[in-house]
């Protein structure tokens, strides 16, 4: 079992800036991918960054190209989402989650590929 918990949400401008955090714990794995979603009210939920925890590799929705940034801290088995220039359509419940089996292709942007899943942290950009 792997634990995962997402924090740093919160209620931000239009045009300002959030970062997320997503500490794992638990069973340990020396490959996966940690992604991050999102999920506003009465939409599916959508993919917006990935990242490989042994390479770095990195692999972005085209909303998220430019504003956000995936980055990882292996020593803390924390993944962050470092979002600028938040627009009212980035609103969402934003969810990190683990994917064992996962590379770096259109299957990382398939929710159903992840195994594991945080609790979510609410996003709200104001306009």
């Amino acid at each position: 079992q792997v634990q995962l918990v997402e924090s740093g949400g919160g209620l931000v401008q239009t045009g300002g800036s959030l970062r997320l955090s997503c500490t794992a714990s638990g069973r340990t794995f020396s490959s996966y991918i940690m992604g991050w979603f999102r999920q506003a009210p009465g939409k599916e939920r959508e993919f917006v960054a990935a990242i490989n925890r042994s390479t770095s590799s990195t692999y972005y929705a085209d909303s998220a190209k430019g504003r956000f940034t995936i980055s990882r801290d292996n020593a803390k088995n924390t993944v962050i989402l470092q979002m600028n220039s938040l627009k009212p359509d980035d609103t969402a419940v934003y969810y990190c989650a683990f994917g064992r089996y996962l590379s770096l292709t259109i299957a990382a942007t398939r929710p159903n590929e992840y195994q594991y899943w945080g609790q979510g942290t609410q996003v709200t950009v104001s306009s």
